[in-house]
C-alpha cells in the first residue's frame, strides 16, 4: 500500500481522478441541495449529509464488486435490433427521472408561488431521501465506471472517491444555500439537471455526449448570472445611498 503511493505516477493518477470525481459530483450536489430544500430547515443538513453518505457507500460497494460492474456493460436485452446492457437501462431510467423531476421543479418554481405562497408544502424526509437514493445509484454507477476506466489500482480509486465525497460534503451546504437563495441560479441548476438527463439518455442509447460540453455551458451561464447578480447588488446599493 505504502509502496503504491510512493510512485509519482500514482499520485498524478490520484489527483486527476479526484478532480474528475469532484466535477462529476457537481450534479449530485445540485440535485441533493434542491431536494433537501423541500424539507423543514432543521432537516435539510441531515438530508444532505445522509444523501452524500449513501452516495459514498454505493460508490465503495460498486468499487468492491468491480467484476460485477463489468457485467453491466454486457448486452442484457435487445429492442428493435439494439442491445441494451444493465448500465444502459439504469442510465435511461435515471435520465428520464431527471427530465421529469427537473421539469416538475421548474414548474413549481415558476408557477408554484401563485398557488399557495402563504403555506408552501413541505415534502416528507423519507420521500426526499428515497429520490436522492434513486439518483445516487445512477451517479454512483457513472462515477465508478469512470474511475475504473482511468485507474487499475483499487486503493487509488477508493482514495479518490473518499476525498471527492469529503469535498462535496463540505461544499453541499454553501452551494445549496446559494442555489436556493437565488431563483435564477436555481433555474440554471435545474436546467443543468435537464442537460445531464439528456446526456444520460443519450449514453443509454449508445451516444456519448462529453460532459465537458455540459459543464462549460452551465459554467458560462453561471458566470453571466453572477455578473447579473453583482450588477443588481450594485444598483441596490446606489439606490440605498441615494436615499
Amino acid at each position: 500500500m505504502l509502496e503504491l503511493f510512493s510512485d509519482p505516477q500514482v499520485w498524478a493518477s490520484l489527483l486527476t481522478l479526484t478532480a474528475l470525481e469532484i466535477v462529476l459530483g457537481i450534479d449530485n450536489i445540485i440535485f441533493i441541495s434542491i431536494m433537501a430544500a423541500k424539507l423543514p430547515v432543521h432537516q435539510q443538513q441531515k438530508a444532505r449529509q445522509l444523501g452524500l453518505a449513501l452516495a459514498l457507500l454505493m460508490r465503495l460497494a460498486l468499487l468492491a464488486s468491480i467484476s460485477w460492474v463489468a457485467t453491466l456493460t454486457e448486452p442484457l436485452v435487445t429492442v428493435l435490433g439494439m442491445g441494451f446492457s444493465g448500465r444502459d437501462l439504469i442510465l435511461l431510467g435515471g435520465g428520464l427521472f431527471l427530465l421529469a423531476k427537473g421539469t416538475i421543479e421548474i414548474h413549481n418554481t415558476v408557477e408554484g408561488h401563485e398557488e399557495d405562497s402563504a403555506a408552501p408544502k413541505l415534502a416528507s424526509f423519507g420521500a426526499v431521501v428515497g429520490q436522492i437514493i434513486v439518483l445516487d445509484i445512477v451517479f454512483s454507477l457513472d462515477s465508478v465506471i469512470t474511475a475504473v476506466g482511468m485507474s487499475n489500482d483499487l486503493p487509488v480509486m477508493v482514495t479518490a472517491v473518499v476525498i471527492a465525497m469529503a469535498v462535496m460534503l463540505f461544499a453541499a451546504r454553501p452551494v445549496g444555500d446559494f442555489v436556493n437563495r437565488h431563483v435564477t441560479v436555481k433555474m440554471l441548476a435545474l436546467s443543468f439537471l435537464l442537460l445531464v438527463g439528456v446526456a444520460l439518455i443519450a449514453d443509454g442509447f449508445g451516444f456519448h455526449i462529453p460532459k465537458g460540453y455540459l459543464y462549460f455551458a452551465i459554467a458560462f451561464s453561471t458566470l453571466v448570472e453572477a455578473l447579473n447578480l453583482m450588477a443588481a447588488a450594485r444598483r441596490k446599493r446606489k439606490k440605498a445611498e441615494a436615499h
